[in-house]
């Protein structure tokens, strides 16, 4: 009888548990990604209350009598050849960093994924034509797209977005079509148009909700590439112009002294590292967390 009441109840428990649940149960378990989900919401809190502690004159206030210092207790990653304080305007930086991060995989999900679940739900002429046009846009090399829209519209960091987010299009766009592929075809698709639902409605209320798991995985590996790409760009000097601080901007600033003080490059070069390995790690985690027969 005993063993009834455990059975019955260890049923209800996986009864009652959401596939939310069970999918944060899952990534619980993976010790890496938990490390890097802690350091990137402590990153985001920065980012986000910089401001209200980070000061106009910490990250751009000029002190030309302790410019180039080394790292020390007063400065924690030294000073810039200006005197300022290398250690807050890296703290700044990731605001600019993690915006041009997620404005930019928004602009390439919201553009991607219908083009993606269209080609896929409908194929034919119409899948040949979006796909044939993706094909183009990928055959450019992302950094080369991002650099002629940058060129095209203007230095401005509105514009660094839209670059990096129309680069990451065909990936959102492919990833999507195979997703809608291997479920387009299933039963309770051919219930809905059977109902009289709208193809949209199917698209966008039967379809795409079954897809979200590489959809949601592509997104934090898709982030982390935009933060590369966006940093490329101000390293080349046509990202976000200074004195914003931005890590890649912070890079080409310090590129002229990498010999004489390389603390200038090494400490925002970490902070690009250490965030895009973090999401690396976050994406990964919720990939083996949905479908943990993935995992090696």
């Amino acid at each position: 009888m005993s063993m009834n009441k455990r059975e019955k109840s260890v049923a209800d428990l996986y009864r009652k548990r959401s596939r939310g649940a069970e999918i944060w149960r899952n990534f619980r378990k993976n010790k890496g990604a938990m490390i890097a989900l802690a350091y990137l919401i402590l990153l985001f809190i920065v980012a986000l209350t910089a401001d209200l502690w980070i000061s106009t004159d910490q990250i751009a206030g000029m002190n030309v009598k302790e410019k180039l210092q080394t790292p020390n207790a007063a400065h924690w990653f030294g000073t810039d050849d200006m005197g300022r304080d290398l250690f807050w305007r890296v703290l700044y930086g990731a605001r600019s960093s993690l915006a041009i991060g997620f404005v930019a995989v928004m602009i390439s999900l919201v553009v991607g994924v219908p083009l993606g679940a269209i080609a896929g739900y409908f194929g034919g002429r119409t899948e040949n034509i979006i796909m044939r046009i993706i094909d183009i846009f990928a055959a450019i090399p992302n950094i080369l797209m991002s650099m002629v829209i940058v060129a095209v519209l203007g230095q401005k960091i509105e514009n660094l977005m839209l670059a990096v987010g129309i680069a990451a299009v065909p990936s959102f766009t492919r990833i999507t079509r195979a997703a809608v592929l291997t479920v387009k075809n299933n039963e309770y698709i051919e219930a809905a148009r059977a109902l009289g639902k709208t193809n949209a409605y199917i698209i966008f209320h039967q379809i795409l909700p079954n897809c979200l798991s590489p959809i949601i995985v592509q997104v934090t590996l898709r982030v982390a590439g935009a933060i590369i790409s966006a940093s490329s760009l101000s390293f080349l000097g046509i990202g976000v112009k200074p004195p914003t601080p931005e890590w890649g901007a912070l890079l080409n600033a310090g590129n002229s002294r990498i010999r004489s003080a390389p603390y200038l490059t090494i400490f925002p070069g970490l902070a690009i590292m250490i965030t895009v390995l973090a999401f690396n790690l976050v994406g990964d985690g919720i990939r083996d967390a949905m479908d943990p027969k993935l995992k090696h």
